[in-house]
C-alpha cells in the first residue's frame, strides 16, 4: 500500500466524551530513546520534535503521554511542550497517573490517593498546560480502585482535568470507576497475540458501552516496552504480502477491526514508521483474512500464547 498521502482520519474518528479524536493517534513513550524509559539509546531530541510535528501533519490529534515517560536525557511531556505549544484547538493530550518513578529512574513505591494531585500539576506543568484533556488512572495491581479514581474524579470537579480513564485494568474496575464519575476510556494491553481474556470481555463491554477501547503494546506483543516484534505468524505475513504492507501495519489493522470504538496509539521515533503507522489507518482486511488473523488471536486466548 502506498502510505505517503494517508493521514490519520481514514480509519475515521470516536468521541473522547465530547472531544473528537481521529482513530489512529500517536504514543509518545518512545520519543525518549530506541525503546522505554532508561532501555537504550537516548533519542535524537530535534528528530523526536520532528516526528511529533509530522505526526500532527498527518492529521493526527490524539497523543498519548505521561510524566513518567522519560530516559536519562529526554523527557516525552518536555518534548511534546517544546514541538507542539501552543497547542491547537483540536488536539487532545492524554496523560495517566499512578506509576511513579524518582529522578534517577527507579520505580517508586505505588502512589496514594492523595499523591494523585502532585502527579496531575506535574503533568500540567511539564506540558504548558492548565488543564489536562484526558487523565487515565494506570492501576497499581491493587484490588480496588476506588479511591484513587476518586481522587482524579475531585480534581475533574476542580477543572484540572476535562475527562477521565482508566488503564490496566479488569472489568470489575470499569463498573467501580463508572459508579463514581464518567469514564470516556480504558487503556489495556491488547493486540493480535494478547493472551488475556479480561482485555477482549473489556473490548466487549466497551463497545457496548460506547465507551473508547485504546490497547498499548498491540504492535509490540508480549516485548512491551521494547522495540517491537520482528517475527511474525505465516498467516501475518502472507495477509501483508497481499496488500503490500508491513506486518505492523497488518496488526494495527487487525485491531482497528475489532470495533469503531478502538483506537489505536502505536510510537515510535522513526519518521518512516510514523507514516507507516498513520497509513494503517486505510488497510482494510478481507473478511476471510480477518478471520484468518482472528483464529490467531483465539489461539492464543485458549493455550497462553501466540
Amino acid at each position: 500500500m502506498t502510505s505517503q498521502a494517508i493521514t490519520a482520519d481514514a480509519a475515521g474518528t470516536w468521541q473522547l466524551g465530547d472531544l473528537t479524536v481521529n482513530r489512529v493517534g500517536f504514543g509518545a513513550m518512545r520519543l525518549t530513546g530506541s525503546a522505554a524509559f532508561h532501555l537504550g539509546a537516548p533519542s535524537d531530541r530535534e528528530r523526536s520534535i520532528s516526528v511529533l510535528r509530522k505526526a500532527v501533519e498527518l492529521g493526527v490529534n490524539h497523543i498519548d503521554t505521561a510524566a513518567f515517560y522519560f530516559s536519562a536525557l529526554r523527557s516525552a511531556n518536555e518534548i511534546i511542550n517544546s514541538a507542539l505549544s501552543p497547542y491547537a484547538d483540536d488536539l487532545v493530550v492524554v496523560t495517566k497517573v499512578g506509576p511513579h518513578r524518582n529522578y534517577s529512574g527507579e520505580w517508586a513505591t505505588s502512589a496514594r490517593p492523595d499523591d494523585l494531585r502532585g502527579h496531575v500539576e506535574e503533568n500540567l506543568r511539564q506540558l504548558g498546560r492548565d488543564h489536562l484533556d484526558v487523565v487515565n488512572l494506570r492501576r497499581m495491581r491493587q484490588y480496588s480502585i476506588a479511591e484513587h479514581f476518586g481522587a482524579l474524579a475531585e480534581l475533574r470537579e476542580e477543572g484540572l482535568i476535562r475527562h477521565l480513564g482508566i488503564s490496566d485494568v479488569e472489568p470489575r474496575h470499569l463498573a467501580e470507576a463508572q459508579a463514581i464519575a464518567p469514564v470516556v476510556c480504558v487503556q489495556n494491553r491488547f493486540g493480535l497475540d494478547s493472551d488475556d481474556p479480561a482485555a477482549d470481555e473489556l473490548l466487549r463491554i466497551c463497545g457496548e458501552q460506547g465507551i473508547a477501547f485504546v490497547p498499548f503494546y498491540a504492535i509490540a506483543g508480549d516485548r512491551g516496552p521494547q522495540p517491537a516484534v520482528t517475527t511474525h505468524d505465516d498467516a501475518v505475513l502472507a495477509v501483508a504480502r497481499a496488500h503490500d504492507a508491513t506486518p505492523a501495519q497488518v496488526r494495527l489493522a487487525w485491531t482497528l477491526r475489532q470495533g469503531p470504538h478502538v483506537l489505536a496509539i502505536p510510537g515510535t521515533g522513526n519518521p518512516d514508521h510514523l507514516v507507516e503507522n498513520v497509513a494503517a489507518g486505510a488497510l482494510r482486511l478481507t473478511d476471510e483474512e480477518a478471520a484468518t488473523l482472528d483464529a490467531l488471536h483465539q489461539k492464543a486466548i485458549e493455550t497462553g500464547r501466540p
